[in-house]
């Protein structure tokens, strides 16, 4: 599936020398499938109208660990970045198995994502969802434009990893769980 281009050219990244510009959209999306990712659901309190907010991430990344520090990735078509690129501080919740619905609810546009799912604010007012797995409260460092995204970073300062557990992995278009899959 790749292209070539008439003469190769040296790509920017590390002067290496290569017969096309880029991968397409679809054959990157293809790459991704393929790689298992943990699923998590960022939410955060709008600064400005105060609502939740709260959408699914498989993108989540341990950055540095002294300063301990994650960073996650959000389209910028995303009905959550208006909020999120005002928000000090979100909580990044890592799911477990048994909450496929709620990361499928948070990845839906156009609905209440909160309705009818259990969760508790914290005292600064960011909601931690029931069962996570572990969640970690952050303020945001950065937000960087990135193509068509915008790369978050996020400086920890509260978690709770206190709940055992099976985590909820996103892999070829279908959840599963560390050593089976999960049956919706």
């Amino acid at each position: 599936m790749s292209r070539e281009i008439a003469a190769p050219e040296r790509s920017r990244l590390g002067g290496v020398p290569s017969p096309r510009t880029q991968l397409t959209p679809e054959e990157y999306k293809a790459v991704f499938r393929r790689h298992p990712a943990g699923v998590a659901v960022v939410t955060l309190v709008d600064p400005i109208s105060r609502d939740l907010v709260g959408f699914t991430a498989t993108s989540v990344i341990s950055v540095s660990a002294d300063p301990p520090i994650l960073a996650f990735s959000v389209l910028g078509t995303s009905s959550s970045w208006p909020a999120l690129q005002h928000a000090p501080t979100v909580v990044v919740n890592f799911l477990g198995y048994e909450q496929v619905a709620a990361s499928q609810r948070f990845a839906t546009s156009g609905i209440d994502r909160f309705d009818g799912v259990a969760f508790h604010q914290l005292a600064t007012g960011e909601p931690v969802l029931e069962g996570a797995l572990t969640w970690v409260r952050g303020i945001v460092a950065q937000r960087l434009p990135v193509g068509e995204s915008h790369l978050v970073t996020v400086h920890a300062v509260e978690s709770d990893s206190s709940r055992a557990g099976t985590p909820l992995i996103y892999h070829d278009r279908q959840y599963h769980a560390l050593g089976g899959d999960y049956q919706i």
